[in-house]
């Protein structure tokens, strides 16, 4: 009888009861989300209604009421001006370079820790690697600047024992984006290897052993097991990767850039920081950032759909 009562009851309850008392039951662990929740509305979604900005001649003491709205004048302005597609292409470029080294030298060097089987000298390297990324820019640019030094710099020294000539070589346009590309891998890439190190730590070891039963080289357990294995990670990295393609790194481009390098180094980040900032034309860096978060979205939503189309791993 109590049987039948409780059924009777569960088919009356509407959806949204039914979602209340869900949420009821896991009440304490939607309160420890509640903070998170909080700050991503507090500093990702209230501040959007600043986009506004974008298409108003803003006054900063008139306000949003009190500026006149101008439609698309900045963003005409932007396309017409040599500075920010200059800026536009350099970002571009920066950026595929990064994502390409800051997507494949995390896998490798995963695969690599992995393959360790000493366990002092396992521990000693990931800590190292991982080291880098806890160092500010304004601290890891200096040490840049010391090691790339004409008279004093360590790899000037190098280039002297071979044979060659001291450079001063974070003015030479024609390196620059290599040395933003490499530095940047050498201090990201410790920290990114991290979750696909976890990706390969719940993978199923009785495979790895069906594989040595079979005769498989640790080459090609690496190949037929471990990276079919992460595969569905890689693909949701390379979707969030996608995602800030429009974002080249401010903090190491403002602390490494010189006038020398401008043409070749100058970015969207450190264009709307210079104009916005700078000459405080905030509608100007506003319509900048809102081209580069447009793009952003935009490119995030088309890999996630590709992705989706040929193994169904896609983040929604």
């Amino acid at each position: 009888m109590e049987r039948a009562t409780a059924k009777l009851t569960a088919t009356k309850e509407t959806p949204l009861l039914r979602q209340m008392r869900r949420i009821w039951k896991y009440r304490l662990l939607y309160a420890l989300l509640l903070p998170a929740f909080i700050w991503v509305f507090l500093f990702d979604y209230l501040p959007l209604y600043g986009i506004s900005i974008a298409f108003m001649d803003y006054n900063a003491i008139q306000g949003f009421s009190g500026s006149e709205w101008v439609g698309l004048k900045y963003f005409r302005m932007l396309f017409e001006s040599e500075m920010f597609l200059n800026a536009f292409k350099n970002t571009l470029l920066i950026s595929l370079y990064k994502m390409i080294s800051g997507f494949i030298c995390p896998i490798l060097l995963a695969l690599a820790l992995h393959e360790i089987r000493v366990a002092w000298f396992k521990k000693t390297l990931q800590t190292a690697v991982y080291l880098p990324r806890f160092v500010s820019w304004v601290v890891y640019g200096g040490i840049i600047t010391l090691l790339l030094s004409p008279e004093t710099g360590v790899i000037n020294k190098i280039i002297e024992f071979f044979g060659g000539h001291p450079a001063y070589l974070l003015v030479e346009p024609a390196y620059f984006r290599t040395i933003l590309v490499v530095t940047d891998a050498m201090k990201e890439m410790g920290w990114a290897a991290i979750i696909y190190l976890a990706a390969i730590a719940v993978l199923n070891p009785e495979v790895y052993e069906a594989a040595i039963m079979d005769g498989a080289s640790r080459f090609q357990r690496i190949v037929h097991v471990t990276l079919p294995g992460i595969t569905g990670t890689i693909i949701v990295i390379f979707i969030l990767r996608v995602g800030y393609i429009m974002s080249a790194g401010l903090d190491q481009v403002i602390n490494l850039y010189n006038p020398m390098v401008f043409e070749v180094g100058d970015i969207l980040d450190t264009y709307i920081y210079r104009v916005g900032i700078e000459q405080f034309s905030l509608s100007l860096a506003a319509a900048a950032d809102v081209i580069k978060g447009a793009i952003g979205l935009v490119l995030m939503l088309a890999a996630n759909q590709i992705a989706k189309r040929i193994n169904d791993s896609g983040i929604f």
